[in-house]
Protein backbone atom coordinates (compact mmCIF):
# COMPACT_ATOMS: atom_id res chain seq x y z
CA UNK A 1 0.00 0.00 0.00
CA UNK A 2 1.39 3.71 -1.00
CA UNK A 3 1.28 6.36 1.34
CA UNK A 4 -1.62 8.16 0.08
CA UNK A 5 -3.61 5.22 0.05
CA UNK A 6 -2.30 4.54 3.68
CA UNK A 7 -2.96 8.29 4.77
CA UNK A 8 -6.85 7.95 4.01
CA UNK A 9 -6.86 5.43 7.41
CA UNK A 10 -5.44 7.81 9.47
CA UNK A 11 -8.39 10.56 8.81
CA UNK A 12 -11.36 11.32 10.19
CA UNK A 13 -14.78 10.10 9.66
CA UNK A 14 -18.22 10.86 10.29
CA UNK A 15 -18.40 7.90 12.88
CA UNK A 16 -15.13 7.17 13.21
CA UNK A 17 -15.20 10.40 14.68
CA UNK A 18 -11.34 11.12 15.87
CA UNK A 19 -11.45 14.40 15.88
CA UNK A 20 -13.98 14.50 18.91
CA UNK A 21 -12.88 16.01 22.27
CA UNK A 22 -13.70 12.85 23.86
CA UNK A 23 -12.31 10.24 21.63
CA UNK A 24 -8.66 12.09 21.47
CA UNK A 25 -8.95 12.68 25.38
CA UNK A 26 -9.25 8.44 25.76
CA UNK A 27 -6.31 7.51 23.64
CA UNK A 28 -4.05 10.26 24.91
CA UNK A 29 -5.31 9.27 28.38
CA UNK A 30 -4.74 4.85 27.69
CA UNK A 31 -1.57 4.75 25.26
CA UNK A 32 1.22 2.86 26.44
CA UNK A 33 4.83 1.91 24.87
CA UNK A 34 7.49 2.81 22.75
CA UNK A 35 6.40 1.06 19.78
CA UNK A 36 3.70 0.94 17.44
CA UNK A 37 3.45 -2.78 18.01
CA UNK A 38 2.93 -1.86 22.07
CA UNK A 39 0.61 1.60 21.57
CA UNK A 40 -1.45 -0.69 19.31
CA UNK A 41 -1.73 -3.44 21.64
CA UNK A 42 -2.62 -1.21 24.87
CA UNK A 43 -5.65 0.58 22.81
CA UNK A 44 -6.86 -2.80 22.41
CA UNK A 45 -6.73 -3.75 25.37
CA UNK A 46 -8.25 -0.44 26.59
CA UNK A 47 -11.44 0.00 24.47
CA UNK A 48 -11.85 -3.67 25.09
CA UNK A 49 -12.21 -3.30 28.87
CA UNK A 50 -13.37 0.37 29.56
CA UNK A 51 -16.40 0.46 27.10
CA UNK A 52 -18.38 -2.38 28.63
CA UNK A 53 -20.17 -4.52 25.70
CA UNK A 54 -23.85 -3.44 24.92
CA UNK A 55 -26.05 -4.68 22.21
CA UNK A 56 -29.48 -3.25 23.34
CA UNK A 57 -28.67 0.54 22.18
CA UNK A 58 -31.21 1.81 19.66
CA UNK A 59 -29.87 0.34 16.37
CA UNK A 60 -31.82 2.86 14.81
CA UNK A 61 -30.24 5.41 15.81
CA UNK A 62 -26.69 6.77 14.02
CA UNK A 63 -25.01 7.50 17.55
CA UNK A 64 -25.54 4.40 18.47
CA UNK A 65 -22.64 3.39 15.49
CA UNK A 66 -20.09 6.34 16.34
CA UNK A 67 -17.21 6.20 18.44
CA UNK A 68 -17.63 9.01 20.37
CA UNK A 69 -20.73 8.32 21.58
CA UNK A 70 -19.07 4.77 22.98
CA UNK A 71 -16.69 6.61 25.06
CA UNK A 72 -19.37 9.30 26.64
CA UNK A 73 -21.70 6.63 27.45
CA UNK A 74 -18.73 3.97 28.63
CA UNK A 75 -20.72 1.62 26.61
CA UNK A 76 -21.02 -0.13 23.32
CA UNK A 77 -21.70 -2.74 21.10
CA UNK A 78 -19.25 -4.44 18.59
CA UNK A 79 -19.63 -1.41 15.83
CA UNK A 80 -18.76 1.46 17.90
CA UNK A 81 -15.97 -0.34 19.79
CA UNK A 82 -14.33 -1.18 17.06
CA UNK A 83 -14.86 2.67 15.08
CA UNK A 84 -13.48 3.88 18.89
CA UNK A 85 -10.32 1.21 18.31
CA UNK A 86 -9.92 2.68 14.90
CA UNK A 87 -10.12 6.60 15.79
CA UNK A 88 -7.54 6.02 18.48
CA UNK A 89 -4.79 4.56 16.41
CA UNK A 90 -5.72 6.55 13.70
CA UNK A 91 -4.93 9.60 16.88
CA UNK A 92 -1.73 7.83 17.43
CA UNK A 93 -0.91 7.78 13.25
CA UNK A 94 -1.13 4.25 12.87
CA UNK A 95 -3.23 3.62 10.09
CA UNK A 96 -6.74 1.72 11.06
CA UNK A 97 -10.15 1.02 9.28
CA UNK A 98 -13.53 -0.93 10.84
CA UNK A 99 -14.35 -4.37 9.17
CA UNK A 100 -17.46 -6.55 9.43
CA UNK A 101 -17.96 -10.34 9.52
CA UNK A 102 -21.30 -12.20 9.63
CA UNK A 103 -20.52 -15.11 12.62
CA UNK A 104 -23.16 -17.37 14.26
CA UNK A 105 -22.73 -18.79 18.31
CA UNK A 106 -22.06 -14.93 18.60
CA UNK A 107 -21.96 -14.19 22.74
CA UNK A 108 -25.85 -13.68 23.37
CA UNK A 109 -28.66 -14.09 25.81
CA UNK A 110 -31.86 -15.89 25.11
CA UNK A 111 -33.70 -12.41 25.67
CA UNK A 112 -31.05 -11.49 22.53
CA UNK A 113 -31.66 -13.95 20.52
CA UNK A 114 -35.51 -13.55 20.88
CA UNK A 115 -35.41 -10.08 20.17
CA UNK A 116 -33.34 -10.87 17.17
CA UNK A 117 -35.47 -13.88 15.89
CA UNK A 118 -31.79 -15.32 14.09
CA UNK A 119 -28.58 -16.77 15.47
CA UNK A 120 -26.84 -15.19 12.90
CA UNK A 121 -24.81 -12.00 13.85
CA UNK A 122 -24.83 -10.20 10.57
CA UNK A 123 -21.34 -7.11 10.42
CA UNK A 124 -19.80 -8.23 13.54
CA UNK A 125 -17.39 -5.54 13.57
CA UNK A 126 -13.16 -6.31 14.48
CA UNK A 127 -10.57 -3.22 13.77
CA UNK A 128 -7.95 -3.97 10.83
CA UNK A 129 -4.51 -2.40 11.78
CA UNK A 130 -1.62 -1.91 9.96
CA UNK A 131 1.52 -2.95 11.98
CA UNK A 132 4.85 -3.24 10.45
CA UNK A 133 3.50 -3.35 7.01
CA UNK A 134 0.65 -5.92 7.40
CA UNK A 135 -2.63 -5.46 8.42
CA UNK A 136 -3.58 -8.01 11.42
CA UNK A 137 -7.44 -8.07 12.59
CA UNK A 138 -8.42 -7.22 16.32
CA UNK A 139 -12.01 -7.45 17.99
CA UNK A 140 -12.46 -5.36 21.25
CA UNK A 141 -15.80 -5.91 21.49
CA UNK A 142 -16.47 -8.08 24.36
CA UNK A 143 -14.84 -7.09 27.75
CA UNK A 144 -13.41 -9.49 30.32
CA UNK A 145 -15.82 -9.09 33.09
CA UNK A 146 -18.41 -10.01 30.31
CA UNK A 147 -16.61 -13.17 28.77
CA UNK A 148 -16.21 -14.53 32.64
CA UNK A 149 -19.89 -14.42 32.74
CA UNK A 150 -20.15 -16.61 29.68
CA UNK A 151 -17.85 -18.70 30.56
CA UNK A 152 -15.07 -17.79 27.76
CA UNK A 153 -11.57 -16.38 28.03
CA UNK A 154 -11.44 -12.92 26.85
CA UNK A 155 -10.16 -12.18 23.37
CA UNK A 156 -6.19 -11.33 23.96
CA UNK A 157 -4.26 -9.55 20.66
CA UNK A 158 -0.24 -10.06 20.20
CA UNK A 159 -0.36 -7.47 17.39
CA UNK A 160 0.78 -9.72 14.91
CA UNK A 161 -1.54 -12.50 14.79
CA UNK A 162 -5.83 -11.43 13.96
CA UNK A 163 -7.70 -12.03 16.60
CA UNK A 164 -11.37 -12.27 15.69
CA UNK A 165 -14.03 -13.89 17.13
CA UNK A 166 -14.20 -17.11 20.77
CA UNK A 167 -13.77 -20.04 18.37
CA UNK A 168 -13.97 -22.24 21.51
CA UNK A 169 -15.30 -21.63 25.23
CA UNK A 170 -13.58 -22.34 28.18
CA UNK A 171 -13.93 -25.91 28.50
CA UNK A 172 -12.51 -26.14 24.94
CA UNK A 173 -16.38 -26.85 23.36
CA UNK A 174 -16.77 -24.91 20.25
CA UNK A 175 -18.26 -21.46 20.10
CA UNK A 176 -18.58 -18.72 17.55
CA UNK A 177 -18.15 -19.26 13.84
CA UNK A 178 -17.30 -17.49 10.81
CA UNK A 179 -19.84 -17.21 8.36
CA UNK A 180 -18.38 -14.23 5.86
CA UNK A 181 -16.64 -11.52 5.63
CA UNK A 182 -17.87 -8.21 4.52
CA UNK A 183 -14.21 -6.08 4.48
CA UNK A 184 -12.94 -3.01 5.72
CA UNK A 185 -14.32 0.24 5.24
CA UNK A 186 -12.60 3.66 5.54
CA UNK A 187 -15.28 4.83 7.75
CA UNK A 188 -18.58 2.93 9.11
CA UNK A 189 -21.53 2.19 6.62
CA UNK A 190 -24.33 2.72 8.65
CA UNK A 191 -27.03 3.36 6.18
CA UNK A 192 -25.42 -1.11 5.09
CA UNK A 193 -25.65 -1.79 8.39
CA UNK A 194 -29.17 -0.61 9.29
CA UNK A 195 -30.52 -1.98 5.90
CA UNK A 196 -29.17 -5.70 6.66
CA UNK A 197 -30.60 -5.10 10.16
CA UNK A 198 -33.55 -4.08 8.78
CA UNK A 199 -33.73 -7.27 6.44
CA UNK A 200 -33.17 -9.87 8.86
CA UNK A 201 -34.12 -9.06 12.41
CA UNK A 202 -36.59 -8.36 14.57
CA UNK A 203 -38.71 -4.44 14.96
CA UNK A 204 -38.20 -5.25 18.56
CA UNK A 205 -34.80 -5.31 18.23
CA UNK A 206 -34.29 -2.60 15.65
CA UNK A 207 -36.12 -0.25 18.58
CA UNK A 208 -33.51 -1.17 20.87
CA UNK A 209 -35.79 -2.05 23.72
CA UNK A 210 -32.74 -1.62 26.30
CA UNK A 211 -31.38 -4.45 29.41
CA UNK A 212 -28.71 -5.05 31.14
CA UNK A 213 -27.21 -7.47 29.04
CA UNK A 214 -23.87 -8.22 31.58
CA UNK A 215 -26.70 -9.32 34.31
CA UNK A 216 -28.69 -11.58 31.94
CA UNK A 217 -25.54 -13.17 30.81
CA UNK A 218 -24.53 -13.65 34.79
CA UNK A 219 -27.76 -15.07 35.30
CA UNK A 220 -27.94 -17.63 32.48
CA UNK A 221 -24.80 -18.80 33.39
CA UNK A 222 -25.43 -19.53 37.30
CA UNK A 223 -28.44 -21.22 36.22
CA UNK A 224 -26.58 -23.48 33.98
CA UNK A 225 -24.06 -24.46 36.45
Amino acid sequence: MNNRNRDIYLKPGRLVDSDHPAVIEFAHAHVKGNSRLERAISLYYAVRDEILYDPYLPIAKIESYRASDAVITGRGWCVPKSALLTACLRIDGIPARPGYADVRNHLATKRLLDMLGSDLFIWHSYTDILIDGAWVKATPAFNRSLCDRFGLKPLEFDGRQDSLFHEHNQKGERHMEYIRNRGAFMDVPFEEILGGFKAIYLPAYIDGAGGDFHAEAAAENSASK
